[in-house]
């Protein structure tokens, strides 16, 4: 039997290339996000290149009281289910306006914790399963210039670490992974790092690695890794000078 991967946030760039990759390799997609009629090309999309199964479902990460509905209507249930859900606003806005503040942070930690919750339930009841969840390295230290979208990644990376060592008691698999920059809607505008930045299918294409690897953390580019060690090990003292 065919296997189901649920991709929540399906409406993001790296979202597609998840879609594409993961039906390459022959999983059917559910493909979640605000407006579902918005999903229905990429439906289309996969449906016809890859020869699989999708659907496009109705899903808000701060809309809490509807996940518990929204996950037990997916038949069969996904054996993959992965988070691309997230929102970066500029920081100034976030600091003059209440109402963006919470909102970053439910779209990228309460949202994302309630729905894998969900499903990290219903997997560990069934002994099988992986739960994939993006973060980003902006969690690793807070910095002025994000500390809204970073604070609430650096929890959500701490709740897949917490989640990653409960259900290893039950044949679950839970990845947490942290891009860096990336070529995408979400920093569209923002002055890139060529060098330093990651097309959606290179992020894609590292999440399947990790999938098919069973790895724990992955940074996406790989050289993320030693510069987010650098900047976590900066004295505070020295830190809190330094414009970032």
């Amino acid at each position: 039997m065919s296997k189901y991967c649920l991709i929540l946030g399906a409406k993001s760039d790296i979202a597609r290339a998840l879609a594409q990759r993961f039906a390459k390799e022959g999983f059917n997609l559910y493909l979640a996000g605000r407006r579902k009629e918005e999903l229905d090309a990429d439906v289309s999309d996969v449906q016809i290149r890859f020869q699989v199964q999708a659907s496009a479902h109705e899903f808000d990460a701060t809309a809490f009281d509807t996940h518990e509905a929204f996950y037990q209507q997916l038949d069969p249930q996904p054996e993959v289910v992965i988070s691309v859900v997230g929102m970066l606003p500029e920081q100034e806005d976030a600091e003059q306006d209440h109402a963006l503040a919470l909102r970053t942070m439910h779209t990228n930690y309460t949202g994302c914790c309630s729905i894998l919750s969900i499903a990290a339930n219903a997997m560990a009841e069934r002994k099988s399963g992986t739960i994939i969840g993006i973060s980003s390295v902006a969690g690793d230290r807070g910095r002025a210039s994000n500390y809204f979208y970073g604070s609430a990644n650096a929890g959500f990376s701490a709740f897949l670490s917490g989640l990653r060592n409960r259900l290893s008691f039950h044949n679950v698999h839970v990845i947490t992974v942290k891009p860096g920059f990336g070529y995408t809607k979400m920093t569209e505008g923002m002055d890139l790092p060529g060098p330093l930045t990651a097309k959606p299918t290179e992020v894609a294409g590292d999440i399947f690695k990790a999938y098919r690897r069973k790895k724990n953390i992955i940074y996406t580019k790989w050289f993320w890794r030693p510069i987010m060690f650098i900047i976590r090990n900066v004295p505070e003292w020295k830190f809190t000078r330094m414009k970032l």
